[in-house]
């Protein structure tokens, strides 16, 4: 047996199907290399990145990533389902590391960053959209909810304001990222996200 292949796993219960089983170990790291290669590739060109190639920076061969990924838009749909399920776990992640206004700041750069890596694939992922092979997730509801949790953190230390809607922020980034999208000025991108910041904190009463 090759180093490649996968056989299916073997389980101690006779009555589980072998559809049903969960992956082995090995599998699972496969599949997360062939999905953090994907991600890195399209990043840096776009969806059309050869296969062959993000099977190579895996450490694994094309026949790995085609049992786990049998088309390209089943590698594009993981991706940027791995990337929505990690920007917003990671709102909960930074409230336990920072407090919330600067919780929010450190997620809007992560927030920034699945942005670019959905725009790498885009193509395919309306195509996929449109066609329906490819599930729409409700990505704009995930986000604005871990908006919500971290301006709801922070209003209750005082540090952002009570009184803003979480989709009125999203809608703010998506703004300055619509915005910058053609240009590559991290720093202008930056500058804007603080500006938001600043909107966000309660106004200081007048003397």
């Amino acid at each position: 047996m090759s180093p490649d292949q996968e056989p299916t796993p073997r389980s101690t219960d006779p009555g589980t199907p072998a559809a049903d089983r969960p992956l082995r170990a090995h599998a699972r790291r496969n599949r997360e290399k062939l999905i953090a290669a994907a991600r890195a590739a399209f990043t840096a060109a776009d969806d059309g990145a050869p296969l062959e190639g993000i099977a190579r920076e895996a450490g694994v061969g094309i026949g790995t990533l085609y049992r786990h990924f049998p088309t390209r838009e089943a590698l594009v749909e993981a991706v940027y389902a791995a990337e929505l399920e990690a920007v917003t776990a990671d709102a909960t992640a930074l409230l336990d590391e920072l407090p919330p206004e600067r919780a929010l700041r450190a997620w809007m750069e992560r927030y920034a960053g699945f942005v670019a890596t959905k725009r790498a694939m885009v193509n395919t992922l309306h195509s996929g959209w449109a066609s329906g092979r490819i599930t729409a997730p409700a990505t704009r509801e995930r986000i604005t909810a871990a908006i919500g949790s971290l301006l709801a953190a922070g209003a209750r230390t005082g540090a952002l304001r009570e009184d803003v809607e979480a989709d009125d922020v999203t809608a703010m980034l998506l703004g300055v990222f619509l915005s910058t999208a053609a240009e590559d000025d991290p720093a202008r991108t930056g500058r804007l996200l603080d500006l938001v910041v600043d909107a966000l904190r309660p106004p200081v009463p007048s003397p």
